[in-house]
């Protein structure tokens, strides 16, 4: 549709195919111009349906568009328009290939910006058809943004085909909660009901994609078994009562555990995608009554720097330039099954950079590395330690201490190459993956990227489970540390609450007999517990055992709050729908516990005001640098290392695990169990 007219070219010409050349008149209306994009438009509808009417896309159809401003209004073809048999490509994307215009961004998407081609064209001329290879469905963790790069009805969302009209849909902004980089979105709603999610344009945090997680989830806000009243278990039996019997009966038994203990017999579990107010106002309760266990690091194994007050949740550089590095070192980073979107700007890199790992498992790459090692998993930290070695053999003024631990290490060729391209590149990346956080020498681990990235002029970051890890370490969700830096005295950490057991728990937005490393010993030691308060939203699951008294809290799109993403940007959002029934909002639950506990400072009118307090805080407080430690002699991880029992792309937090349409993908369908396969 973009043909001009070019003074020394007889015929009219594309544009977008046209190399500009010196002294080129061109012209965009001339009448030779306007007839080409014309004769283009007939063309683009001589099998086009007519189905504007009964089309998800009709009312935002680029084809609809152009034909208004560029087609005629009567068609001079008679034949009989061809029909294309509809692909079946999963459970996310609905197809009507019939109105496919053959303009291939669905196949040069999944070539050019995911790296997986399972979209190709088959055929020649009108006969061309798009689908997949030997009819399979559609696997990649990205694979719905066809739907907004489809410029026709073609590909639509299969979970809200034909629920509505685009001009009935009301739009409002919002910030998706499944992985750490914060990904902008635009829910669109109707009636108090969300209908679909699609990206929302943000150049530096996910430019114009979405992950299917991000983009389905909210199905489990509609379809999920919510929890919508108070339930209270009397004799073994769930009773549903008001809010007030239920607090009520909350602050009495949280009165009695932690008087009688000093605290030390009550915890409190926060979920990974818990927002930053509602972190900030559980650790307050908490310390209030004068009880430090507070964790929500449930998949952690290496508690070692809590003591130093150590904050690793974050990149010390902005995320748009992974995009840009001419090296990339993933160290246990299974991007694709982690954080997709920050795959996609590491491929982008590679187009004329480099990639490289070091990964215990087999990691799905889409991606070319110029380098891979692939130890066994408990020998992680031994292998980052002969790539230290490498670089410290190549590079002057090596702190002593550094030397001198890496005395017995010895490297090999590839940990020389490795080393060398971190250190010839002009802009480099150490990318450490969630792996890392979960593994038993982890702190070990951590000090050595740091090392390496020091030595070769790179930047560094840690990638995180859930999105909202940085904003729960700055809250002070986490034993060792008040909000926004504040010391606090040692309380237990998530593995010790989770492994010795307490009389009484806290658990907020998290579902730890599930996501945590410690499950099985999490649910026995549940099921003891004299009292168990759970603010969650939905009202199935094992919770259901375990629990004592649950109270409905509102879902993400449902309340207002703050994720800071791992660059550390604050995001901030309003409530886009109101929860059902007598649901309400997290903070204000917290509110209430805190005014029914007589504690001071519990007086906000909104989750604006907590915002601002915690953002005064930490401005106050400035950026604090921990130096690192040196840690000791090194020394094989632990066995439980040697197996990744992995949550899996769609089992991550109790949204995404209700969320049918994903449950019913290639992904989710198998619970992934990586192993190392280097021979022992």
């Amino acid at each position: 549709m973009c043909m001009v007219e070019v003074s020394s070219i007889p015929k009219a010409v594309p544009a977008c195919a046209t190399p500009v050349a010196d002294g080129m008149v061109i012209q965009t209306s001339s009448q030779k111009a306007i007839d080409a994009q014309k004769a283009v438009m007939e063309f683009l509808l001589i099998n086009h349906p007519l189905d504007c009417p009964v089309c998800d896309q009709g009312g935002e159809c680029e084809l609809q568009d152009l034909s208004v401003g560029y087609g005629n209004d009567v068609s001079r073809y008679v034949e009989g328009k061809r029909v294309v048999t509809d692909k079946n490509l999963g459970p996310l994307i609905a197809t009507d290939m019939t109105r496919c215009i053959h303009c291939t961004r669905c196949v040069r998407f999944g070539q050019e910006v995911v790296g997986l081609r399972e979209m190709g064209a088959t055929g020649r001329g009108e006969h061309v058809e798009i689908g997949t290879y030997i009819e399979a469905s559609m696997s990649s963790e990205v694979s719905a943004n066809i739907i907004d790069l489809c410029p026709v009805g073609a590909l639509t969302a299969k979970p809200s085909r034909y629920k509505a009209r685009a001009w009935e849909l009301r739009e409002s902004p919002s910030i998706a909660a499944h992985d750490c980089l914060g990904s902008n979105v635009s829910v669109h709603h109707r009636r108090g009901e969300i209908i679909r999610v699609v990206p929302r344009e943000n150049e530096a945090i996910n430019e114009v994609w979405l992950s299917d997680r991000d983009r389905f989830s909210y199905q489990a806000l509609n379809e999920g078994k919510r929890l919508l009243k108070p339930r209270v278990k009397r004799d073994g039996e769930w009773v549903e009562c008001d809010w007030q019997t239920a607090l009520n009966f909350v602050v009495s038994e949280m009165k009695r555990i932690i008087g009688a203990s000093d605290g030390n017999n009550f915890g409190a579990l926060v979920g990974n995608n818990s927002t930053l107010e509602e972190s900030y106002l559980v650790q307050k309760v908490i310390r209030g009554l004068g009880c430090n266990n507070i964790d929500f690091r449930t998949r952690r194994r290496d508690y070692s720097a809590d003591e130093m007050g150590n904050v690793r949740s974050g990149l010390n550089f902005p995320l748009a330039d992974l995009s840009n590095m001419d090296a990339t070192l993933l160290i246990a980073g299974d991007l694709r099954q982690e954080q997709p979107l920050a795959a996609l700007r590491v491929r982008k890199s590679t187009g004329f950079g480099k990639a490289m790992a070091i990964n215990p498992f087999d990691g799905e790459y889409n991606f070319r590395l110029s380098h891979e090692i692939q130890p066994e998993p408990h020998l992680l930290a031994q292998e980052v330690a002969c790539l230290l070695a490498a670089v410290v053999s190549k590079v002057k003024d090596v702190a002593a201490d550094v030397s001198d631990w890496l005395s017995d290490v010895s490297f090999n060729d590839t940990h020389l190459a490795m080393a060398q391209e971190l250190i010839d590149a002009d802009k480099s990346a150490l990318l450490l993956g969630v792996y890392v956080q979960e593994h038993s020498q982890a702190e070990v681990i951590n000090w050595l990227a740091e090392q390496i990235s020091e030595l070769t002029g790179s930047n560094w970051g840690y990638m995180t489970q859930g999105c909202n890890a940085a904003g729960n370490n700055l809250a002070g969700a986490v034993p060792y540390q008040a909000d926004v830096g504040g010391r606090a005295t040692t309380g237990k950490n998530a593995k010790q609450m989770l492994t010795e057991g307490l009389k009484g728990y806290l658990i907020h937005n998290c579902e730890p007999d599930v996501e945590s490393i410690w499950n099985e010993q999490a649910l026995e030691n549940f099921k003891k517990a004299e009292f168990l308060v759970a603010l969650t939203s939905y009202a199935d699951g094992r919770m259901q055992d375990y629990a004592t008294v649950m109270l409905p809290i509102a879902g993400n799109y449902e309340a207002s709050g703050t994720f800071i993403n791992i660059e550390g940007v604050w995001q901030t959002f309003a409530a886009v729908v109101n929860a059902p029934g007598e649901t309400r909002p997290a903070w204000k639950v917290l509110r209430v516990l805190g005014n029914l506990f007589d504690l001071k400072g519990f007086e906000y009118e909104s989750s604006r005001q907590i915002h601002d307090e915690l953002k005064e805080k930490h401005e106050l407080a400035g950026d604090k640098k921990i130096a690192r430690k040196t840690p000791a002699a090194l020394s094989a991880a632990s066995k439980d290392d040697s197996l990744r029992d992995s949550l899996g792309l769609y089992l991550v937090d109790p949204m995404v695990r209700r969320a049918s349409a994903l449950q019913q993908t290639p992904k989710a369908s198998t619970h992934p169990i990586s192993i190392s396969r280097v021979k022992t």
